[in-house]
């Protein structure tokens, strides 16, 4: 009994000195590798601000500790390390021979950060030693690595890296957009020494594109010289005296480029002397710690030597004191072992079932939310367009009523029916406007259009609804803003009818102004300043951000209130982003709101006067008279108020229930013009006017057509259409088509 109770004593007693060694041991590495941590990275940081004296001396250490404990990663990273010295000092030779060390200790493991970071630094020194083929194998090595490991940072050293090499190249163009990417990446990142080179690269990129556009130099030049302004800054604030030097020589190629002879030679003459002490410094220090070196590799010899046999000697005294309880020891640990590996196979089971499970429904939650979004879409789209129909009989047919000198009971009536529709009608197509914008539907326009008649164009058409609630519309335009302007105009004044019209809409008794400022000219463009300012009632601070969204509660609650869809600032914020602006809106309750955006344009060089809005010109309805015209619907009510609307102005018409039936009686008969609807059974209208095409060439077309999102406005003018005009559409706005079209017709 006594014995059984001794040997256990004694096995439990060997047990806890293993485990207390082993513990200690433990703690011993990890102390080590945080020195050499240590030691190599303040290496580093010495070598970005060539402090170079105690750089070797401090990774022999640090490479004599990885060496003791036999790690192959730090002691990767070490010769990394001293390579990137030997590289700082254009020592190529010796910094390929000890990168190439460095990929030889991780070089098994093919996905090591440090291994993809020696592949990027001997990409480096190949291009330095004209080696390119090596160069580009080692930097997409590299890339690939980083890629799977998603290492941002260091996938933009790897692409200023392949910079260098395209700018070897002399590909400056495919060089430039490297240093860009990379340099987006590293001020995001905030690492001053790689933001310093890639600006200044990126200024020698901009200054050697090659150009014949005198504009374009000087532009690339200005550019230039405000990226070498923030390397020189940044070098300057951190010693980063190698860079500070580049810096020197790029300050006089972009002097020499503008003729500022004087500056040129002062900047050369700086890059010359700072170039004499950097080659002063590096050859110093390269013939001190080559011996060094030298000294240091025979003493570690000697040292690892001795540390061999005293480990040796230690190893055969702790052999010895445990020999006897090391069976019972080993069996003990063992039996723990294939116990906890048990335990942990069926956590990592259970683990990844359940990852797999989170995964597949993370896979089906994308699916739905993306099958949603175009079903919306394609909901909003279909469902605009079908409300078209009957709203183009509700309207016409209150037009029809209202023109037939009614009852003043029954007008009043008719009048708030007419009002209802043309409000459904405001609300349909901002739907679809904002299903466009969120569809990515919308394309800008660039041509020559004047702003200034295009703003007042856009007061005449708000001004009736701000005289229904007793308020003033004012305009103050910079008499300095270039007369024509590029851009859209269509969108610009949706923009602004939209902006205005919601001023208009939340004041009673007030004021409305609209002013457009110059902020700066150049040659080719001029960025403009736009601001409404109301003396409305004001917007809440709480409701100030949600007032640009659609369909939110505040909206909602408000336009109860005061009318109107709710969507018009929606359309705003996203027509704004399309034009790469931003809606600004400063506002106080009681005292109104002031809504700003600014938008750069680019000026135009023609003397042609725009007309503006050719909506506002009156209309010579005797030139309608007698007309003869065919109308192409399928619908029998659209029929007939096409028809009545058009026999009310002493036009002669004609009816056509298909596309078939159109092409024949337009063979047959001499129609001065078509109105032809586009969806119909048969074939559609588009096929109908291609069609008619090959036998008339000349016959005015126009579609009547309800717009949805995936049709494309261009598609209608290829296939011979004239004029679009969209259903429902204002009887005004309809002749005034129709009038315009006769008009371009006998020009």
């Amino acid at each position: 009994m006594r014995s059984s109770l001794l040997l256990f004593l004694t096995s439990l007693f060997l047990i806890l000195s293993v485990s207390a060694s082993s513990q200690e041991e433990k703690v011993e590495i990890i102390d080590t590798l945080a020195h050499i941590q240590n030691l190599q990275q303040t290496a580093y940081e010495s070598i970005l601000i060539q402090d170079l004296d105690s750089v070797v001396p401090k990774l022999l250490e640090a490479k004599d500790l990885a060496n003791k404990i036999n790690d192959r990663n730090h002691k990767a990273l070490v010769s990394t390390t001293l390579a990137y010295f030997y590289y700082s000092i254009y020592s190529y030779n010796l910094a390929s021979t000890e990168c190439a060390k460095a990929i030889s200790y991780v070089k098994d493991d093919e996905n090591s950060k440090t291994l993809a970071i020696a592949y990027s630094l001997y990409g480096l020194i190949s291009l330095k030693t004209n080696n390119k083929e090596n160069a580009e194998r080692y930097l997409d090595r590299a890339d690939r690595i980083f890629q799977t490991l998603n290492e941002d940072v260091e996938l933009a050293k790897v692409k200023y890296k392949k910079g260098l090499f395209a700018l070897e190249n002399e590909n400056i163009q495919v060089a430039l957009n490297y240093f860009s990417a990379a340099l987006q990446v590293f001020e995001n990142s905030n690492i001053p020494y790689y933001e310093a080179i890639a600006n200044q690269h990126v200024a020698m990129c901009l200054i050697q594109l090659p150009t014949e556009d005198e504009e374009a130099k000087n532009e690339n030049i200005e550019k230039a010289k405000a990226s070498i302004d923030k390397a020189f800054e940044i070098s300057r604030n951190n010693n980063f005296l190698k860079t500070e030097t580049e810096c020197y020589k790029t300050y006089s190629d972009i002097a020499f480029l503008q003729n500022r002879v004087e500056d040129a030679y002062t900047s050369l003459r700086n890059f010359i002397e700072k170039r004499d002490e950097l080659e002063e410094i590096h050859a110093a220090v390269l013939s001190k710690n080559l011996n060094f070196e030298s000294n240091s590799d025979e003493l570690n010899a000697i040292i690892a030597t001795q540390r061999s046999d005293l480990d040796q000697q230690q190893k055969s005294i702790t052999m010895n004191r445990f020999t006897t309880g090391l069976s019972v020891a080993l069996i003990i640990i063992l039996s723990l072992l294939t116990l906890s590996l048990y335990k942990n196979n069926n956590l990592r089971a259970k683990a990844n079932n359940l990852l797999q499970d989170k995964n597949d429904e993370l896979l089906i939650a994308k699916e739905r939310a993306e099958k949603a979004s175009l079903a919306k879409a394609q909901f909003l789209s279909t469902i605009t367009h079908e409300l078209r129909t009957p709203m183009y009989a509700v309207t016409g047919l209150t037009h029809l009523l209202l023109e037939e000198n009614p009852r003043e009971d029954q007008k009043e009536h008719l009048n708030s029916l007419k009002f209802s529709g043309e409000y459904l009608l405001s609300l349909i197509n901002n739907i679809l406007d904002l299903n466009k914008l969120e569809a990515n539907k919308v394309e800008l326009e660039k041509k020559s259009f004047s702003l200034k008649k295009r703003v007042e164009d856009v007061l005449i058409a708000l001004k009736k609804s701000a005289l229904d609630k007793s308020n003033k519309l004012a305009l103050e335009y910079d008499d300095g803003i270039p007369p024509k302007l590029i851009g859209d105009p269509v969108v610009l004044s949706q923009i602004l009818i939209n902006l205005v019209g919601n001023s208009v809409k939340f004041t009673e008794n007030g004021k409305v102004t609209l002013r457009v400022k110059k902020l700066s000219q150049t040659d080719r463009s001029v960025l403009l300043h736009f601001e409404v300012q109301d003396t409305g009632v004001g917007i809440s601070l709480k409701k100030q951000k949600a007032i640009f969204e659609s369909f939110t509660q505040g909206s909602i609650q408000i336009n109860r209130k005061f009318g109107g869809t709710g969507l018009g600032l929606s359309i705003v914020k996203n027509l704004l982003t399309l034009m790469d602006s931003k809606v600004h809106l400063e506002s106080e309750i009681g005292k109104g709101s002031t809504f700003w955006f600014d938008i750069k344009l680019n000026i135009s060089d023609e003397k042609v006067e725009d007309k503006g809005d050719t909506s506002t010109q009156s209309l010579d309805y005797a030139l309608l008279e007698n007309l003869s015209i065919l109308v192409v619907e399928d619908n029998k009510i659209n029929q007939m108020i096409t028809k009545k609307i058009l026999e009310k102005n002493k036009v002669k018409c004609a009816v056509a229930d298909n596309g078939e039936d159109a092409v024949k009686m337009a063979k047959e008969n001499n129609f001065d013009l078509i109105l032809m609807d586009i969806h119909m059974p048969g074939i559609s209208g588009i096929e109908a006017t291609q069609q008619i095409r090959e036998f008339k060439q000349d016959i005015p077309i126009i579609a009547l057509t309800a717009v949805t999102i995936d049709e494309n406005l261009d598609d209608f003018y290829k296939a011979g259409f004239n004029e679009i005009i969209p259903k429902p559409f204002k009887t005004d706005e309809f002749f005034e088509k129709i009038y315009r079209t006769m008009q371009s017709q006998q020009v």
